[in-house]
């Protein structure tokens, strides 16, 4: 079923460069404060090309949100296996969910701002997304928990304190980078970062028998 807010497209390059050029718009503007002309002007086309493949200017907010989200959950399924056991799963995913958020700077202030701007907007996203995403870390836990990989937790919980602990820094790494005087998005920086998550798992959720090196 193909998801609202996106046409099909029959020139993916042209497409592609308004989709990134509304990325970045949209980020510095919000919704409210973009306007299609500055981002057809960006993108090297004319707006009748936006409205050709994305049809309105919310639509196209939405299809900016959408790719950023499937590219989340792709990068974060291709190695969270479901092979593989409890914590090599949620280790796994920390890993993805950095790449990912390390490589997207601007996924955090377009979430806050359609927070903010379209609580509608970001309820459906929660439902087509996120919810989904938050009952598969909580199956995770449950089997962990069931395997006596992990230490007895409510999963739900758990799983806020993990999006939390990630998400929180990314969101305001501004603000971090003024408290410590250092760029909080550099690389070393991200990465000590996961270092301190996965530190915090393994003491904090992994039994002493699963804290394998």
């Amino acid at each position: 079923m193909q998801r609202r807010g996106r046409k099909k497209v029959e020139h993916p390059e042209t497409a592609q460069r308004i989709l990134a050029a509304a990325e970045q718009v949209f980020a510095e503007r919000g919704l409210a404060g973009a306007r299609t002309d500055e981002i057809a002007r960006a993108a090297g086309a004319n707006k009748a090309m936006l409205y050709y493949y994305y049809g309105d200017k919310r639509r196209l907010h939405r299809a900016v949100l959408e790719n950023l989200l499937r590219q989340l959950f792709q990068t974060i399924g291709a190695v969270m296996l479901d092979d593989a056991r409890p914590r090599e799963r949620l280790v796994a995913f920390v890993n993805g969910y950095f790449d990912f958020r390390a490589a997207h700077p601007n996924y955090p202030r377009l979430l806050q701002r359609m927070m903010m701007e379209s609580p509608g907007e970001a309820r459906w996203i929660a439902r087509e997304y996120f919810r989904p995403g938050h009952r598969r870390l909580c199956r995770v836990i449950e089997e962990g928990m069931a395997r006596g990989e992990f230490r007895q937790v409510d999963p739900d919980q758990t799983v806020i304190t993990l999006i939390g602990m990630m998400a929180f820094y990314f969101a305001c790494a501004p603000v971090q980078s003024e408290i410590l005087q250092k760029d909080m998005l550099g690389p070393r920086a991200v990465a000590a970062r996961k270092r301190a998550v996965l530190d915090f798992l393994t003491h904090g959720l992994f039994r002493s028998q699963a804290r394998a090196s």
